[in-house]
């Protein structure tokens, strides 16, 4: 045994251990996946067992998390934030199992409980309360203190601020996890790899109005420190968390035996990708209080939990190419195409590179082995770069600072951040750049816009390689019996493809106002647009008058959004577009909503197809009737409507909550009441 080279390599590994420490919990950017990270620790660990002289202050055995930030006050935690042990396999549970059987009466631990939670993947926080009132709240950190990050949390919707339940205790630190959900993040901008970074990264701002603009979310699971608090489970802690005001998570269970949680963690496996929120595990906590204090602590985690990782969404592939993606405003996304391979159980041959600085950070090459990752529906992207599988003589990635169509693109200043933005751009030249044109018209023809049925986006590639398209007022006028001779055309298809064009010559002003892909405007944005101006004529009219006044008393509507219409109108090419739409189109006014329609203050939700209506027209028809369209399934929602291939997870949730379910059928009689 080479004592020498032993601790060269275990120190290694600790300096390892830190400097990916500090780019998870410090800088909110992972070098690499949390399989890689969690292996890692348990090198070191193992290390150790092995080689009992081998001890580091800065080892994971004795340390949780990571130093606070030196941007924000240290405060020390009441009762240390402990970090959990690991469980890979069925072997390790039953090890989890044996511990606590040798630890206690075995009478009392052959027939223990186990508070079963779903581990979502987000950022740690305690939150303090005193006499029902939020007074404070931290970040893990290093476990025993934590970052000052009280006004960033009170940002959160989640959090309550008061809490007037007579059986809140004196004191209590609530536990849980800051988030973002999958739906939210997709509406962010891409400087973030994904929801964990982006809340990470939000939730450590030093302006809480900027915090404020992320929409973060908050599950309790657990406590800290107590005082006065009359409970004996975990289980029963989580049901006066939703008393009192907190959101705990819908998939909790109590079961009892390793056979039934490894059921229960398969289930949840196969759920994992339909869920709204990144989740990595699953964390088993003996369910008796009593029992968990008996139990206590070891150096850095509890005798009483563990956490069950899930399998790894990521895998090992080769760069073969990096390609530069122009979306429809301009944005230049590298995306590396790779050796194809399965992740996650899906082939995956792209990945995202998200932008020039995360290419330059990571330094990721052409030729370069690198961890790509997959988390449900999220694009796969590229984690992180094996340098020691790298060949000599590789070149850095040249970004190109051009266009294809000839500009040069830009970095935009950000008038808030102070700063230049990382994602470089085409100039907002709309339809004169052929690629921005191209994706423009996809998102002229798609389902949130016009939805033209049988029109997606490999048609819009084929027609216009065939330049038979060119702008989206082209789609009007095809030469029908050109279509009719070509590869996998007959005359029934373009018959049916002719009719999808036709039927979407109506539109309502906001669908048309969103269809334009003007930057900033979303369907949101055009709803609150088209109800303002009312009429394509006076959306039109913006141009003609340069004046833009008529848009900033709209609640909603900010400077960003004004500044790119105008830059939309200052280009000719989009205003001819806009005028010879407008010739061939029935553009309809905008309908002012009913304020005590059928529905008024009832909350709506949609799954699964309905029969010859679309989705989007299902919305208008209930918020015209002073109805409202949420997002999720919780307590607020009244009513469910199924339709055909319904997501079942929002029917169970739905009637866990006995929240009514209709049909179509059930639906429409309402309506017509």
């Amino acid at each position: 045994m080479n004592e020498k080279l032993i601790k060269k390599q275990y120190l290694k590994k600790i300096s390892d251990l830190q400097r990916h420490n500090q780019a998870y919990y410090d800088k909110s950017a992972p070098l690499i996946t949390d399989a890689d990270y969690d292996k890692l620790k348990n090198d070191i660990i193992n290390y150790e067992k092995k080689y009992k002289f081998l001890k580091n202050q800065n080892s994971p055995s004795l340390l949780v998390g990571f130093r606070p930030s030196k941007n924000f006050k240290k405060i020390k935690h009441k009762v240390p934030m402990l970090s959990l042990s690991n469980a890979f396999d069925e072997e390790d549970l039953i090890n989890f199992e044996k511990r606590i059987t040798n630890y206690l009466d075995k009478n009392i631990s052959s027939n223990i409980e186990y508070s079963a939670e779903p581990k979502i993947d987000g950022i740690s926080a305690s939150l303090y309360y005193r006499d029902g009132k939020f007074i404070s709240g931290l970040s893990r950190g290093d476990g025993k203190e934590g970052e000052d990050i009280t006004e960033n949390l009170k940002t959160i919707k989640d959090i309550p601020k008061n809490i007037l339940e007579k059986n809140f205790p004196k004191e209590i630190d609530i536990r849980g996890e800051v988030f973002i959900k999958n739906s939210d993040f997709k509406k962010l901008s891409n400087k973030f790899a994904n929801p964990r970074n982006a809340a990470s990264g939000s939730l450590r701002q030093k302006n809480p109005s900027e915090t404020k603009k992320i929409p973060l979310r908050f599950i309790a699971y657990t406590f800290g420190y107590e005082k006065n608090m009359k409970i004996a489970t975990q289980s029963e802690y989580l049901q006066n968390l939703s008393k009192w005001g907190f959101k705990t998570n819908p998939l909790n269970k109590i079961i009892k035996g390793v056979k039934n949680l490894l059921e229960n963690y398969k289930l949840i496996e196969q759920k994992r990708d339909d869920l709204d929120f990144d989740i990595d595990g699953i964390v088993y906590k003996v369910n008796n209080l009593e029992l968990q204090r008996r139990l206590g602590n070891v150096a850095n985690a509890p005798r009483w939990a563990i956490a069950h990782k899930f399998s790894a969404n990521s895998a090992i592939s080769k760069i073969e190419k990096i390609e530069i993606q122009i979306g429809r405003t301009g944005a230049l996304t590298p995306v590396a195409k790779i050796k194809p391979i399965n992740v996650g159980g899906v082939v995956v041959s792209n990945a995202t590179l998200h932008n020039e600085e995360e290419i330059t950070r990571k330094d990721i090459r052409v030729g370069d082995t690198v961890v790509v990752e997959r988390a449900g529906d999220v694009i796969p992207h590229v984690v992180s770069v094996d340098l020691n599988k790298r060949k000599e003589g590789s070149k850095k990635f040249d970004f190109p600072t051009k266009c294809p169509c000839g500009f040069e693109t830009i970095k935009e200043f950000n008038e808030v951040s102070k700063k230049f933005d990382a994602v470089r751009r085409c100039p907002d030249r709309g339809f004169d750049c052929d690629k921005i044109a191209k994706e423009k018209i996809k998102h002229f023809v798609s389902k949130e816009a016009l939805n033209i049925e049988g029109f997606g986006k490999k048609i819009v590639e084929n027609f216009w390689s065939l330049k038979l398209i060119k702008l989206p007022q082209d789609i009007f006028k095809l030469n029908y019996s050109k279509i009719e001779i070509l590869d996998g055309w007959g005359r029934q298809s373009v018959a049916n493809l002719k009719y999808s064009i036709d039927l979407r010559k109506t539109i309502s002003l906001e669908k048309f106002i969103y269809s334009l892909g003007i930057r900033h405007i979303g369907s949101e944005n055009a709803k609150l647009i088209s109800k303002n101006l009312k009429s394509i004529k006076n959306f039109i009219s913006l141009s003609k008058k340069k004046n833009f006044d008529d848009l900033i008393n709209i609640d909603g509507i900010g400077v960003t959004q004004i500044k790119s219409i105008k830059n939309f109108f200052d280009n000719k090419t989009n205003l001819n577009v806009l005028l010879e739409l407008e010739k061939i189109l029935s553009i309809t006014n905008s309908i002012e909503f009913k304020k005590d329609g059928l529905l008024k203050n009832k909350t709506f939700m949609l799954t699964g197809k309905l029969n010859g209506i679309s989705r989007a027209e299902a919305k208008s028809l209930i918020e015209k009737n002073s109805g409202s369209i949420v997002s999720n399934v919780s307590k607020k929602l009244d009513y469910l409507i199924v339709g055909e291939k319904p997501t079942k997870r929002k029917i169970d949730n739905a009637m866990s909550l006995n929240i009514k379910i209709l049909n179509q059928g059930d639906w429409l009689k309402i309506l017509n009441e």
